[in-house]
């Protein structure tokens, strides 16, 4: 069976959406994840492992990926207060001034190139300081990309961005980066099955250990990363 023109269109615009040659800068942020290396939380390929798992399963699952579900849904029907509440309800989660920080600049970064590429919504439609996820649920929308492949991509761009920091930060080989992706492929297709089906009032984020560690980042003495 052939595939449709569109779909293959919007494939590649999914690839571009979560490419790390993206130019919107998120290779500066490491979400915590520097402060776990330096306070020894998290040390080698299997503590690792662990740590972004946890971060999938109690963090992206109830907050960033079903949050992007209902922003592409909204953007898809038109509904501006949707969007704007969603929007909203994703900059209260965020726990430290760094997380709170990464998500706006991001989003302005996201805004700027896609006004760049003549691909953003009407002025109206669009929040005033609309953060990074609020943007890729929107470029995703215009792009043509089904919510499901949205979100598996939006899981697969922080994984990598996560263990491109790790290979900067900690005496871990590409291979070892490599073996940890073989391990949470299933997982984030798991987390996405999840945030799908989950009901709002479930949603909200649990991860008091990452929270604490960006706190910890906006004092560490020595960094590479922003967050």
């Amino acid at each position: 069976m052939e595939r449709a023109p569109g779909d293959d269109l919007a494939l590649l615009g999914l690839l571009q959406l979560v490419s790390p040659a993206l130019p919107i800068g998120a290779f500066a942020f490491s979400q915590g994840l520097e402060s776990a290396f330096e306070l020894g939380w998290v040390s080698d390929e299997a503590s690792l492992g662990d740590w972004l798992e946890g971060v999938l399963e109690d963090g992206l699952t109830r907050c960033e990926l079903p949050a992007l579900s209902r922003l592409h849904a909204a953007w898809s029907e038109g509904d501006g207060e949707a969007v704007a509440a969603w929007d909203a309800w994703l900059a209260a989660n965020r726990e430290t001034a760094e997380l709170a920080a990464e998500d706006a600049r991001l989003g302005v970064s996201l805004k700027r190139l896609l006004g760049s590429l003549e691909l953003l919504p009407a002025a109206p439609e669009l929040p005033a300081g609309a953060g990074y996820v609020t943007l890729f649920a929107w470029a995703a929308r215009v792009r043509g990309i089904p919510v499901r492949q949205a979100l598996l991509g939006f899981a697969w761009a922080w994984l990598e961005n996560q263990l491109a920091v790790a290979c900067k930060a900690l005496p871990l080989g590409h291979t070892a980066a490599q073996r940890i992706v073989e391990r949470l492929r299933s997982a984030l297709i798991a987390a996405v099955d999840e945030a799908l089906a989950l009901p709002d009032d479930a949603l909200g984020p649990a991860l008091p250990g990452l929270a604490l560690a960006s706190a910890l980042h906006e004092t560490q003495y020595s960094r590479l990363f922003r967050s």
